[in-house]
Formats: C-alpha cells, sequence, structure tokens
C-alpha cells in the first residue's frame, strides 16, 4: 500500500500495521521508496511486515532544503506514531544506513535493533574519508558545498569499476528490483540524492555514543563504493555495534545477507 503520512510519500507491505512488529526500510541513494521484494520475503520469513518511506526529495516526499541525517529521523517518528507500530528493526542500505541509526537516536523505545548495509560513516573532514572509493567524487563536491555539488551533477557519470563482479550478479538476479528502482527514481530529479551526500558529510545532529540499540554493520569486504573502513569507525563510535563482514561482497551483493543477519 502506497499512501502520504505526516507528508511523507509511505509504503506498506500490509494494509494495517498497527500493532505489528515492523521492518522499517531505509532506502539507498538513490531509490523511491518503492518496497522491494527481496525486502518483502526476508520479513515476510520473519514474520515483520514492512514500512518504507521515501526521504525528503525523494519521489513523492517534499524537499527540506539543508536536512541533516538527525532531521530524517525525527520526521519518521509521527509516521510510525500513525501507524500504531509495536517496535522497529530499522533496516538500512548503503545512504539509508546513516538514517537508520539515526532512528535508533530518535526513537529509543521503539527502535532496539540496527542493521545497516555498507553505510557510511559520519565525515571527518580528513582526506582518508574518501580512501577506498572508487569514485568519490560527488561526495567530495559535497563537502565543498550545495553550489559545488550541483555543478558536479552536470557531469557525473555511474563508474562501472566501482561494482564489483558479485555486484553485477545480484543486480542480474534477486537484486534486479534495485537496478530498476534507481532508474524510475530519475523522473523526480536529483535532489534527493544531492540532499543525502550534502547530509553525509554535514554533522549528522546526533550523536553516535548516544546510541543505545544494538547496531549489526554488514559490510563486503570488496565494498569500493563504501570501503570497509566505514563500518570499523562506525563500530568503534557506536556502544552497542558489531561488524559483520562479508568476504567476496561489494556494495550491492552484501544485500543478499539481508534474510540471515534478521
Amino acid at each position: 500500500m502506497r499512501t502520504t503520512v505526516a507528508g511523507l510519500d509511505v509504503h506498506t507491505s500490509h494494509d494495517h500495521v498497527a500493532g505489528r512488529d515492523v521492518l522499517l526500510w531505509h532506502h539507498g541513494s538513490p531509490q523511491t521508496g518503492a518496497i522491494l521484494p527481496p525486502v518483502q520475503a526476508a520479513a515476510d520469513a520473519r514474520g515483520l511486515a514492512v514500512v518504507s518511506v521515501a526521504r525528503p526529495a525523494y519521489a513523492g516526499s517534499p524537499r527540506i532544503p539543508g536536512r541533516s541525517v538527525a532531521d530524517v529521523a525525527a520526521g519518521l517518528r509521527p509516521v510510525m506514531e500513525a501507524l500504531g507500530v509495536a517496535s522497529v528493526i530499522s533496516v538500512g542500505a548503503s545512504g539509508g544506513g546513516p538514517h537508520a541509526i539515526a532512528c535508533a537516536a530518535a526513537m529509543p523505545g521503539l527502535v532496539r535493533r540496527v542493521v545497516t548495509f555498507a553505510s557510511p560513516a559520519p565525515f571527518d573532514g580528513s582526506d582518508e574519508w574518501f580512501a577506498g572509493m572508487q569514485a568519490p567524487q560527488a561526495l567530495r563536491a559535497a563537502a565543498e558545498g550545495e553550489e559545488a555539488r550541483r555543478r558536479f551533477a552536470e557531469i557525473d557519470e555511474f563508474d562501472p569499476a566501482s561494482f564489483v563482479d558479485a555486484d553485477y550478479a545480484a543486480l542480474d538476479g534477486e537484486w534486479a528490483s534495485l537496478g530498476a528502482d534507481v532508474a524510475a527514481s530519475e523522473s523526480y530529479g536529483i535532489d534527493g540524492l544531492l540532499d543525502d551526500d550534502l547530509a553525509f558529510v554535514r554533522p549528522w545532529g546526533f550523536a553516535l555514543d548516544g546510541v543505545a540499540a544494538s547496531v549489526l554493520l554488514v559490510q563486503g569486504e570488496e565494498d569500493r563504493v563504501i570501503p570497509p573502513r566505514h563500518a570499523r569507525f562506525l563500530s568503534e563510535a557506536l556502544p552497542h555495534a558489531t561488524v559483520d563482514l562479508r568476504p567476496g561482497d561489494g556494495h550491492v551483493s552484501v544485500l543478499r545477507h539481508l534474510s540471515a543477519v534478521l
């Protein structure tokens, strides 16, 4: 079901999720917020309903210029309250990772477990933060500000070497819907992606050491988009975090472990 809740574009796997334990899915950058079949299947296998919300400036969710990671999480709190969910496992892929963690800070009574896949860590202002990224130019531009990021968007092209063979196999197989959803997001413009990148390199708006939830940081050892050092940094900053390093996996193929880690 697709509806509008608290002004945001919301997808739910069931017409009614009140009183249900839910998997709150935080999509990557860029996507539409639609519930992808492998996410639905993994949740179904664990008896969880799925709620997925398009972040501001994605799909039908209005833009919030200058939004922080914490701002997005704060905006999801009234959504969860309106839906009446019983509990939340906050799960984020890539650009959704920081927002999944932020929800544990914004809704500590509701979110007690977090899972991220290939999440970036907070930007520390150093050149090392970009180390291991095949194509860091967009994030480097974001670190210079919105105007620089918009200029780069005019020449930005995907670098095929950002993905390893396992990533392409995943996109040809179980996670083909992810690639299709990325393509579908293009019709909504670039503001969502730009605002995500800008939010990642600004202060996130909450303290990692104040997150009480358990956080599982699932990371592909061969990831060329968000390298493993980001997971290690997050694990050191979060009080209750574990790194689940997956040999042979890249940025997309690491998602094949979703059902297992749930």
